[in-house]
Order: C-alpha cells, then structure tokens, then sequence
C-alpha cells in the first residue's frame, strides 16, 4: 500500500491520493488499510513520504559516490529522467507531491528530505574544494533548480528543462570547483 500511496501521490499529488485509490492500485483487501494506518491517511501519506525519501536519498548517495559535484548534478539529473521516461512524464517527485500537499506531518517529512538531498550534493562540493558554508548554500541552489526543472519538464513532457538548469549549473560551478 506504501508503494501504491508514493506511486499516486506522484502522478497526482497528495490531495487528489484516496484510502479508496490506493486499495484498487494495490489490490489490498478494504480491511486491511485502517488495520495498518490507524491514523488514517495523514499516516499513510507521512509513511510513504518517508519511503519514497529514504528510496531517493539511498539511490541518490549510490549514484553520486566519490563524483564531483558536476558528475554529481549529472547524476541527480539521470535518476529524475529515468523516473520521467519510466512514466511516461507522468510522475514527478513524490517527495514534491508531500511538500506540497494538505498533510503537515508529511510536509514536514518532505522538508527533511530535501535538507538530507542538498546534504549529499554539498558533500560533493566540498570534496570539490568549496567550503562547507558555501557548499550548502550552492547545494540548496541545486536541490531548488533541479525539482523545480523536474516539474516543469514533467509538464511539458521533456527533459528539455532538466539539461538546460544542469547546463546552466555547469558553467556556474566551473569557476567553483576549477
């Protein structure tokens, strides 16, 4: 069901993510939902938000291990691509979709995840060389342009969006990292 919940969630967003529609995509027995989310779906939301961010960060730090932050933006930009192609431009981030949505415990999950996100990309800059306060501050820049290029390439049913910020955030960070 949690996988279910985190895959609507990022086709349609947390509000429009129904106890009903996570059943029918799951195939879990009616039953079943309120016996494992007693707290409704407030909980259900908070538990896929969670998942779905534990998922992005593992994949994330697997993929950017020992990269410079250029290979790194690079990275991050191929993970979201694959998920954009796999669905067809369907789904955007789920980790969005909770920040966005109606539930405060989940969008307070989501604001963790993106400061663990801007966590792995600035300790790709400092292994640039770049200091720890400048590096976070950049990090944030990429985490922001990156999410924001994903929803908007989702949109317009293109990585169009997504390669230009990562081509912008090159020339911006090759005097950076030199």
């Amino acid at each position: 069901m949690i996988a279910s919940a985190i895959a609507l969630m990022s086709e349609r967003g947390v509000a429009a993510t129904s106890f009903r529609d996570v059943l029918e995509h799951s195939g879990a027995p009616r039953g079943s939902i309120y016996h494992h989310f007693p707290g409704g779906k407030a909980q259900l939301v908070e538990e896929a938000t969670d998942r779905a961010a534990t998922r992005i960060e593992r994949s994330l730090t697997a993929k950017v291990d020992g990269l410079g932050v250029v290979d790194t933006v690079r990275a991050v930009v191929d993970l979201w691509r694959e998920g954009l192609v796999a669905t067809d431009y369907v789904a955007g981030c789920p980790v969005v979709a909770a920040g966005l949505g109606t539930e405060p415990r989940a969008r307070a999950r989501a604001g963790e995840a993106f400061d663990t996100f801007v966590d792995v990309v600035a300790r790709s800059l400092v292994a640039d060389g770049v200091g720890a306060e400048r590096a976070r501050s950049l990090a944030n820049l990429v985490i922001a342009a990156l999410e924001g290029a994903l929803v908007v390439a989702q949109a317009q049913r293109s990585p169009a969006p997504l390669d230009a910020v990562v081509a912008e955030l090159e020339v911006l960070f090759a005097p950076v990292v030199g």
